[in-house]
């Protein structure tokens, strides 16, 4: 080999590595997986207000209360 052929084989191959990296970098996955904190912090609940009901068993919500908004009971 001469020495022309064998710097053109490193810069190819340097930029076959670059290119590789960069793909890899930008579209790829990390190797390892990210790591996630799950847990829930539930906030102090004020029991005057959430057990509050009328007579007849209807609970009492504010005028401005969006009951579509509100989730279904968890079972």
């Amino acid at each position: 080999m001469q020495l022309g052929e064998i710097i053109a084989n490193t810069l190819a191959v340097l930029l076959l590595v670059c290119f590789l990296a960069s793909t890899f970098f930008l579209f790829g996955k990390p190797l390892w997986p990210e790591q996630h904190a799950r847990m829930v912090i539930i906030p102090a609940v004020d029991r005057m207000t959430t057990a509050s009901t009328a007579p007849n068993g209807t609970p009492v919500l504010p005028d401005t209360f969006d009951t579509s908004l509100a989730h279904p009971r968890p079972s």
